[in-house]
């Protein structure tokens, strides 16, 4: 069964059709939005401050989503995507934004919309990712533009996929977020 806590009287709220894998802990000062899935072993603590997630995000196998106490929120927009062990902490990630496998975004960090962050990089503190464009490397860079068919192409496939994905645990979903 999930690990889901209040942490100092704030509950985690989820939207309608989520998908919360039975290891994935949320906790604390987290608002989520319609169709979101949390996948295996992901972490999202909302201990420190507030997390917000919006609509058709997935957070998959082993994320940490996290924030800065009394700093930094974390602000996770629409159709967003964090990969596989990526670690997401105390910033903003605007909609239509794909977080490779294993990267790390750092605090006050803004990822603007129908961005990539790339598998393995390191946004550092405060940096702001183009909107259009994939980051890279460690430190992250922009490495290039993305067109719109990448956009349709990647980023919204890969949100539209967790959805599907997620309904094939629909007995699970139904019993367990009522």
């Amino acid at each position: 069964m999930a690990v889901i806590l209040p942490v100092l009287g704030k509950h985690p709220q989820f939207g309608a059709d989520c998908f919360i894998a039975p290891n994935a802990t949320i906790v604390g000062d987290v608002m989520m939005g319609n169709e979101c899935s949390i996948w295996f072993n992901a972490v999202i603590r909302g201990d420190v401050h507030y997390i917000k997630i919006g609509n058709k995000v997935n957070i998959q196998d082993g994320a940490i989503i996290h924030c800065t106490y009394q700093k930094n929120p974390t602000e996770i927009g629409n159709r967003v995507s964090i990969g596989h062990n990526a670690m997401v902490h105390g910033c903003t990630v605007h909609d239509d934004v794909l977080i490779g496998m294993g990267a790390i975004v750092m605090d006050r960090c803004v990822i603007h919309s129908n961005s990539i962050i790339a598998a393995g990089a390191v946004v550092l503190e405060g940096t702001v990712v183009e909107a259009g464009s994939i980051y890279a490397g460690i430190p992250a860079k922009k490495v290039k533009d993305i067109s719109p068919d990448m956009v349709h192409g990647e980023i919204d496939r890969i949100a539209n996929n967790y959805v599907k994905y997620a309904g094939w645990f629909s007995d699970y979903n139904h019993n367990f977020l009522k």
